[in-house]
């Protein structure tokens, strides 16, 4: 007996709307290249780590904050906080960087400086690097939720929704530093109230460092963002640097003094001593020379600015950190 043969009405055929549904969702969920995890490395900026230190030095500035104030911390509780704070703060970089890159695709294509990034080149499709997204977003939510306390939490969430409004900026404001710098510093909470004993922050205490650190941010973006003044103008894209033109580097001058005045401010109402002072002042003449040395019409001068910001963070860490350990010394605290 023969069997009949297959035909439309006997087997149930894939409409072919349904068969590219179904190709795209394999597409999507497929296990990455070689070529797509070269993408995902370089849209987290893991090539380029400048982003990591100016998220964490603030938040270590805070750790060493407390750690100066309440003297029933220990060096050991200073310093697993601040290594928990390495990851988290990678993390956060990481995460928008990659929301940063989705957002501007279309953008950084027509741009010199930025035309090579991983969806430009088609290292990654859209789709893919909004899969990697959301799997940042889910693992950083997780660990936020396990790891921080509940104020931390709280000021870490208050900024969440910048992370969206940061990368569409420079589309109708030029002002997208000032995001930047609220989103990247919000640490100076976080550290504080992590680490402190009694869960009190000093708000008064914080709040200049915390506003002081965002003028930093407007600094050293504005300058930075001259690289591309040329690219934003020809195809209609606002920036700091467009803003402020030829007057950038009186305006940077005052941000940056604003920025030195408001941390010497904050640091003197939590007591801070000598060493800290001696840094901010040590960091602080090599600011202002360095931006009135810069060229900005000269995109190297620029970039070698910009490049000098982890180094002016990590020599006011240094003063807090001998600072910390000489009150304990002189006052007989145990480290």
């Amino acid at each position: 007996m023969s069997l009949p043969l297959a035909n439309s009405d006997t087997v149930p055929l894939l409409k072919p709307e349904s068969r590219s549904s179904f190709a795209f969702s394999v597409s999507l969920f497929a296990f990455p290249t070689k070529t797509e995890l070269q993408g995902c490395w370089e849209l987290c900026r893991l090539h380029n780590n400048i982003g990591f230190w100016v998220v964490w030095i603030p938040t270590a500035w805070s750790i060493l904050m407390v750690y100066h104030a309440q003297t029933e911390l220990s060096a050991m509780d200073a310093l697993i906080r601040a290594a928990i704070y390495i990851p988290l703060c990678f993390g956060v970089k990481s995460l928008i960087m990659t929301i940063d890159d989705i957002l501007d695709y279309d953008i950084d294509g027509r741009v010199e400086r930025t035309k090579n990034r991983p969806l430009p080149r088609g290292a990654i499709s859209l789709g893919r690097a909004w899969l990697f997204f959301g799997l940042q977003v889910v693992l950083g939510v997780y660990l936020a939720f396990t790891v921080l306390s509940t104020t931390a939490l709280h000021a870490s969430m208050a900024v969440w929704p910048l992370y969206i409004i940061y990368p569409t900026c420079k589309r109708w404001t030029n002002l997208a530093p000032i995001p930047l710098g609220l989103m990247f510093k919000v640490g100076i909470f976080m550290g504080w109230s992590d680490l402190s004993i009694d869960g009190s922050v000093p708000w008064h205490v914080l709040v200049p460092i915390y506003l002081g650190a965002c003028l930093w941010t407007i600094t050293y973006e504005t300058v930075y963002q001259h690289q591309d003044k040329v690219d934003d103008m020809r195809i209609g894209i606002n920036s700091p640097a467009l803003l402020c033109r030829e007057y950038t580097i009186g305006i940077c001058a005052a941000t940056a003094l604003g920025f030195l005045g408001l941390l010497l401010y904050g640091g003197s109402l939590n007591d801070q001593g000598v060493p800290f002072y001696v840094s901010v002042g040590f960091a602080g003449v090599m600011l202002i020379d360095a931006l009135l040395r810069t060229d900005i019409d000269k995109p190297d001068d620029c970039k070698h600015f910009f490049l000098l910001t982890p180094l002016l963070g990590q020599i006011i860490l240094g003063g807090f950190v001998v600072d910390a350990v000489l009150h304990r010394f002189i006052e007989g605290i145990a480290f």
